[in-house]
């Protein structure tokens, strides 16, 4: 797979993930410590023009930095829950589309410290290049479960002892009235549509984000990192904070 950014290239590489990086003649502090970082884990470099560099980025913005990364580890939901090593903290979106919104949601669930992101294979957004200099480089750290089935995958995590809670700007409860210290699996809506009708009947709970101002709602990563924070919050205040979510 190839990626393209500084940040992203620059997160490969501590993930041990990037076999190959390309760099143009930009040799500002940022590349500079790309090239430090390649160079002290043995990753091969090689200069290119412009012209190849754009080639590589298939046209994106690469701020004269591309790589080749391996193929990241796809997990299951219920991995996720198994291999948390805490409280479980799930982030589910259903249907998100547009890549940049599930970059950014990606780099807000891994900066909370949640256990990993699910997300649907068909119809979605999926982990493009675009998506992972969205997510900053957050994703060459972040567990992701790709599924064919979001209403599915939260029986899935219903039966591992999660607790599904799906953001809803209908719900009546305010998200800081529900107890966000247990196993939780935060499920949002695409961009515009909400939650689909199967997944809102498959959660255990819907929340709302009061909206106080004259807008009428929050961008999806937005509201998603208020609630997961709120999780955080909550752990910390019970005394389950997670030191070392990774």
């Amino acid at each position: 797979m190839m990626i393209y950014g500084i940040n992203p290239t620059a997160e490969a590489l501590r993930a041990a993930t990037a076999s190959t990086v390309w760099v143009g003649d930009r040799r500002d502090a940022r590349v500079r410590d790309v090239l430090e970082l390649a160079r002290d884990s043995g990753v091969r470099v090689q200069q290119v023009g412009l012209a190849e560099l754009d080639r590589l980025a298939a046209g994106g913005r690469h701020q004269g930095v591309v790589a080749q990364v391996s193929r990241p580890t796809d997990y299951g939901p219920t991995d996720l829950v198994r291999t948390a090593r805490q409280i479980p903290l799930v982030l589910v979106l259903d249907g998100i589309e547009d890549p940049q919104n599930f970059g950014a949601l990606v780099r807000t669930a891994e900066a909370a410290g949640a256990d990993g992101v699910v997300y649907q294979t068909r119809r979605a957004a999926q982990r493009t290049a675009a998506a992972v200099k969205a997510s900053a480089g957050a994703m060459a750290h972040a567990r992701l479960a790709p599924v064919v089935n979001v209403s599915r995958s939260l029986l899935e995590l219903k039966e591992a002892g999660v607790w599904v809670v799906g953001l809803d700007t209908e719900a009546d409860a305010p998200y800081h009235e529900l107890d966000l210290s247990q196993p939780t699996a935060l499920v949002v809506g695409a961009e515009g549509k909400g939650l689909r009708r199967l997944v809102r009947e498959r959660c255990d709970m819907t929340a709302s984000i009061p909206m106080l101002g004259h807008v009428s709602s929050l961008n999806v990563s937005v509201s998603a990192g208020i609630v997961l924070y709120e999780a955080v919050r909550q752990r910390a205040v019970s005394g389950g904070r997670r030191e070392d979510s990774k």
